[in-house]
């Protein structure tokens, strides 16, 4: 499993797959940054939960009729791995370990000075900093059979899998992209999805945690509607006061990872400086009007605007993914 960019002779395809739908953005240029073409599938509710393949049958059976449809065979392709399966980690190993020495390093070192909560992973490191003896890094890391699955998936459609991302990299990347004047910051990256919050923090653009919160996700509360492109999108169809309900543990966790971050690692005089929003929830306007009347630092949203056509902001993920590399 390789993390990184091979050949870009053809235009990569960028494929962000969750529990309820595939998309996938190509891209045309980077300056100014702007899309070809995006597409969209939703998914039947249970063919994935929480990021494990539950149906792998239907879901392969999908994916080949989106490749078909969106004329994708034959075309290398850059996916995400789902936040239920990735930790992040700092780790010190010695300084002398060269940068193409270091995973052949960490393997070594699994079981003994590196525990992981699982047994064969894959993983890429960035370094944070390197002292005489010591060096630090950011390990991220998966279950090698989760992201096998994925990496089965798409080459039994016809694709072939050249680079695997985390979404809060992604996301970032994306915000780093299109920011005109870049600061010292702590910014707080939350993306809310149908059945998942996925929360990061970086500091000066580097991910300093991560976590991953499942949430309830009724099926009986949303509906398929046609909007005015002719396109499918879900509707909440449910009680207002019922969604409010199932996002408040939500909102709770992000006020306790910004105090933890504030008071437990650094002692009060550091805080998240933004929060910024993102994810394909369909209510994502109200997530941050609530988001807004919380809290007391301010709460961005991703803005991308591509002349007449405006990318849809669920195609954002796939955007940054687009990006990784470039």
């Amino acid at each position: 499993m390789h993390f990184t960019l091979f050949s870009r002779k053809k235009r990569v395809v960028n494929l962000v797959i969750n529990d309820h739908s595939i998309r996938y953005v190509e891209l045309k240029q980077i300056e100014p940054l702007v899309p070809l073409r995006w597409e969209e599938r939703l998914l039947p509710t249970g063919i994935i939960a929480n990021g494990k393949i539950i149906d792998y049958e239907t879901l392969s059976n999908i994916l080949e009729e989106c490749i078909t449809d969106w004329k994708l065979k034959n075309r290398q392709v850059r996916f995400l791995i789902p936040e239920s399966f990735v930790i992040i980690r700092k780790v010190s190993i010695p300084a002398e370990v060269k940068d193409d020495e270091m995973k052949g390093y960490l393997y070594l070192e699994l079981g003994s000075t590196i525990h992981l909560p699982f047994e064969e992973p894959v993983f890429d490191a960035v370094v944070l900093s390197k002292g005489e003896e010591k060096q630090e890094i950011l390990l991220f890391a998966a279950p090698e059979e989760n992201v096998q699955e994925y990496m089965e998936l798409l080459t039994e459609a016809k694709l072939d899998p050249v680079a695997a991302e985390v979404s809060p990299l992604a996301i970032y990347r994306l915000y780093a992209h299109l920011q005109k004047e870049r600061k010292q910051e702590a910014l707080l990256v939350v993306q809310f999805g149908l059945s998942e919050v996925n929360i990061c923090i970086f500091e000066n653009t580097i991910p300093f945690f991560m976590h991953h919160l499942p949430l309830e996700f009724n099926g009986e509360d949303w509906d398929k509607k046609l909007n005015r492109f002719g396109e499918y999108e879900l509707a909440f169809v449910g009680e207002n006061e019922q969604f409010s309900f199932q996002m408040e543990d939500s909102y709770k966790e992000l006020n306790r990872l910004m105090d933890f971050y504030r008071y437990s690692l650094h002692q009060g005089k550091k805080q998240v400086s933004k929060i910024l929003l993102s994810g394909d929830h369909p209510l994502l306007g109200q997530i941050k009007a609530e988001l807004d009347n919380r809290f007391d630092v301010p709460v961005q949203m991703l803005v991308f605007e591509q002349g007449e056509t405006d990318l849809p902001h669920t195609f954002h993920l796939a955007l940054g993914l687009a990006l990784k590399g470039v």
